[in-house]
């Protein structure tokens, strides 16, 4: 085997042994060697160059950038998850009928479709889906995140929230979690609008909580301006101090006239 190639093999055995062991600050010192090694595989996008050992070049990378999505995911950073999934995309795309399939496409693919629910970029998330074969959209990690975007315009937020039970694995646990802050945020907003307040009971319910602790704990975290006493949760003083956002008059007639103006000059 090839000098380089052996070298970067041994640093991602490496690499994944301190993964098993949960050590993901050398994970992340490790990856940063593994990338910076394999910009000497001129085999590797963006050249593809066709050398003897490009195959096996081309399998070991996309391995380690398979492995460095899912240590994004491990230290919730979502920045790294988008940089190390547009590195790790060509090794699908372009060179996707060079390679045997990876066990783990359908699983990372189904990730990046969470992030982009979560982050609340819906054309994305549906510019991805016209990308997929129809293969693609049968697999349970696809169909998973596709529900959970149907649920998610319907407003059906119970079914958004219930699906945390049911995911395909164990890795979509951050970006669910983060879905489900999502739902009670947008929730949240919608209640504070529409009443002044709500029975604890009733707040619970809305806001799909198990107990009135983790209703307590959420106004505490994420609604103190929320006021909570004899049973009620009141949302006056959320409103109070909400800005007050009135329509402009006076400037849109002022820049209504200037156009007017304009026009006139023009014609």
């Amino acid at each position: 085997m090839d000098p380089k190639l052996t070298e970067v093999s041994q640093q991602f055995d490496r690499f994944k042994a301190a993964m098993t062991r949960k050590d993901y600050n050398t994970c992340t010192q490790l990856l940063s060697q593994l990338k910076v090694l394999l910009t000497g595989f001129r085999s590797l996008p963006p050249l593809f160059e066709d050398t003897p050992n490009a195959i096996r070049e081309l399998t070991l990378a996309r391995d380690i950038y398979e492995h460095a999505v899912l240590l994004s995911v491990k230290v919730e950073d979502q920045d790294a998850f988008e940089r190390d999934f547009f590195q790790l995309k060509p090794y699908y795309t372009d060179a996707g009928k060079r390679l045997p399939p990876s066990p783990n496409e359908y699983m990372i693919l189904g990730l990046n479709l969470l992030r982009l629910l979560v982050q609340n970029r819906i054309a994305e998330f549906h510019t991805e889906l016209e990308l997929l074969s129809s293969t693609a959209l049968e697999n349970p990690c696809i169909k998973h995140a596709v529900e959970l975007e149907q649920s998610f315009m319907e407003g059906a937020y119970n079914r958004v929230l219930s699906a945390k039970q049911n995911v395909p694995n164990e890795t979509y646990g951050y970006f669910m979690d983060l879905l489900a802050k999502t739902v009670r945020d947008e929730i949240a907003g919608c209640s504070e609008k529409a009443y002044d307040y709500l029975s604890i009971k009733d707040a619970r319910q809305m806001l799909l909580f198990t107990s009135d602790q983790e209703l307590l704990e959420y106004v505490k975290e994420e609604h103190p301006e929320w006021e909570m006493k004899d049973g009620f949760v009141f949302f006056q003083k959320a409103k109070d101090s909400a800005p007050c956002k009135e329509i402009p008059s006076l400037q849109l007639i002022n820049q209504t006239l200037s156009y007017a103006r304009e026009l006139e000059r023009i014609v």
